[in-house]
């Protein structure tokens, strides 16, 4: 007998990848408000990955478009998975630590970003039915427990090897 699952269509199942920047700055990281359908919602540096693209280069590139900061990457904090059940979606998200030089005071923010702010741990902590995942608090923890991996633990082999 055939089991049911064989017989219905497959589905190609894609987590998510995003990027994101941890910057911590005179005990304020940096973060950034934006819309949600839910409202405001605050959220590290972050975006999608497209396609061709490094991580690294897509957590410099999402940095800038969101907060008009030019990211430079020194280190990796983390790597999680996240499953969102309000809109059934997996995430993917690696979280890198680096450094930012002045603002741009003219930069134009992504659509739907609202600000870029700097908030102490203890603001964020506070703020967390606002965060727009669990995995902002858990990077920071990480961040603060030390944990910090080399960049080059990352391959990208977008050209060939």
């Amino acid at each position: 007998m055939i089991h049911q699952s064989l017989l219905l269509p497959r589905m190609i199942w894609k987590p998510n990848v995003i990027v994101a920047s941890l910057v911590e700055l005179d005990g304020k990281f940096l973060m950034v408000e934006e819309e949600s359908p839910t409202g405001a919602v605050l959220n590290q540096p972050a975006g999608h990955l497209e396609v061709n693209e490094s991580l690294e280069d897509a957590v410099v590139r999402e940095t800038l478009e969101e907060t008009g900061y030019a990211f430079t990457a020194t280190a990796i904090v983390g790597s999680y998975l996240w499953h969102n059940d309000a809109n059934e979606t997996t995430y993917f998200r690696t979280t890198f630590l680096g450094t930012v030089g002045a603002a741009n005071e003219a930069a134009i923010l992504d659509n739907g970003i609202i600000r870029a702010l700097w908030m102490t741990y203890d603001e964020i902590s506070a703020s967390k039915d606002r965060l727009r995942t669990p995995v902002i608090l858990e990077s920071l923890n990480d961040y603060l427990a030390g944990k910090r991996y080399s960049l080059d633990m990352i391959k990208s082999y977008l050209n060939g090897p």
